[in-house]
């Protein structure tokens, strides 16, 4: 910062000509003395910042801005939920009120809520900030971030991780600089972009010294054993918790390597129970009842489970065999996956990534070996032994020659259905609508 108001370029940082009362203190360096604290800068402070200048922009630069500003609330609201993300049913009304953990929900939708926003200048404003600028601000700032969170640095890292940094300061500064009250002379943003890679290199990860990290420790070694307590004679009751905890944790590593049954999956929520050779009458006295998505899936629920079938060698079922639907089934990694017309009072029908094997991903376009569908219907048929299955409708990437946007594969829904082994399916994935097209999708690859 000092070379800067020697040579007079302060202005091209965003900083002001004031006089640093620390430099005349030889032996104190207050860049050492103190680290930037990611929490309260980038969750509370930059991105809370990126925020409200969006709006701003919104605002200022469109005539109808109140209705773009409306527009993304109603885009936040109908994100599809997904484990760890919060939904904005009323949108940014309470922004000042939002914690750090709700930032970052924020930080894993913006960028598809930005998409496609709004049209290009055709009012001829100044300073006008088009929409791909501004979508690949938070794209940028996405990629930052998550490079924030390593747990080690090498130098390469470092390296990648300071050319993120500037890349987004870069067009924070171009988006922002005529909407911020103070022209962008911020301190976190001066803090975050010149000296947070001297921290990662004097002190480490900065894993380990965020204000995040700490207050997760008070909350799962604190606060819940406190709750889970007498409120009597509290301090051993803690320390027992812990210690069980601990001994819980280590046990557990060391048995890792041990071999032991691998976990099935575990159905819950039987929402239908019929016999085979009843599955057309039932379908038909149930389909008035549910969901469009289920009702596709009934529909194809006895062709797809015959070419299941061709598919098992030798493997038949008569007609009495028993089926059971179910709303939702718990994977072997401990992701939950839903296909249902009601959860909390709203359809969940969740969507899945499937590992191709290596002879099988030569033949198809897909995402480092992952091919990604939506389940329709979660299905156990009781033979023996039982057939675990869930019934997808699959997703394929909307174009060859440009399979990615935004770093995320760039999806549609195709009319192909087949049963797969549940125990086959990789995990759960969150898969976000292109809101102002009709049948495109975007894998959402910032979840941290």
């Amino acid at each position: 910062m000092r070379k800067h108001f020697e040579n007079d370029t302060q202005r091209s940082v965003c900083i002001e000509s004031v006089h640093n009362f620390f430099w005349d203190l030889p032996n104190i360096n207050i860049y050492l003395a103190t680290v930037p604290d990611r929490m309260h800068h980038l969750d509370l402070g930059l991105f809370r910042y990126q925020i409200i200048f969006t709006c701003d922009i919104l605002k200022s630069q469109h005539v109808n801005g109140n209705k773009l500003v409306e527009e993304v609330d109603r885009c936040l609201a109908a994100i599809p939920r997904f484990p760890g993300i919060k939904i904005f049913s009323n949108g940014l009304q309470s922004i000042a009120r939002l914690t750090a953990s709700e930032y970052r929900s924020l930080m894993k939708v913006m960028i598809f809520v930005i998409d496609n926003l709004y049209d290009e200048n055709n009012n001829e404003v100044d300073n006008f900030v088009n929409n791909d600028d501004l979508t690949k601000l938070y794209e940028y700032w996405n990629e930052m971030y998550i490079l924030s969170r390593y747990e080690e640095f090498s130098e390469s890292d470092l390296e990648k991780f300071n050319d993120a940094i500037h890349r987004w300061a870069r067009m924070f500064v171009k988006a922002f600089k005529f909407v911020s009250p103070s022209n962008l002379k911020l301190p976190k943003l001066h803090s975050w972009v010149y000296h947070i890679i001297d921290s990662i290199r004097s002190y480490g990860a900065i894993n380990g010294y965020t204000t995040e990290t700490y207050e997760s420790l008070h909350k799962y070694f604190v606060k819940i054993p406190y709750r889970i307590s007498n409120k009597k004679d509290v301090e051993p009751q803690l320390l027992r918790t812990i210690k069980r905890q601990a001994i819980s944790i280590r046990m557990s590593q060391h048995s890792v390597n041990l071999a032991k049954t691998p976990r099935t999956c575990k159905f819950s929520a039987r929402l239908f129970e019929f016999s085979l050779q009843d599955a057309n009458t039932f379908f038909n006295e149930k389909k008035d009842s549910v969901d469009n998505k289920m009702q596709t899936g009934f529909a194809r629920f006895i062709s797809c489970l015959d070419s299941y079938l061709d598919l098992l060698d030798g493997f038949t079922i008569i007609g009495e065999t028993r089926i059971n639907i179910y709303g939702s089934v718990t994977l072997e990694n401990g992701a939950i996956m839903r296909a249902t017309n009601r959860y909390h009072n709203k359809v969940w029908f969740s969507d899945i990534a499937i590992s191709m094997d290596s002879e099988e991903s030569n033949d198809y376009i897909s995402d480092k070996g992952l091919c990604y569908g939506q389940a329709l219907l979660l299905v156990e048929v009781l033979t023996d032994p039982p057939l675990n299955l869930a019934l997808i409708q699959w997703y394929d990437f909307k174009s060859k020659r440009n399979p990615y946007l935004y770093g995320c594969p760039h999806l549609k829904l195709i009319e192909l259905y087949n049963f797969v082994a549940i125990e086959s399916i990789h995990g759960v994935v969150h898969i976000v609508p292109r809101f102002d097209k009709q049948n495109e999708y975007f894998v959402n690859k910032y979840i941290f």
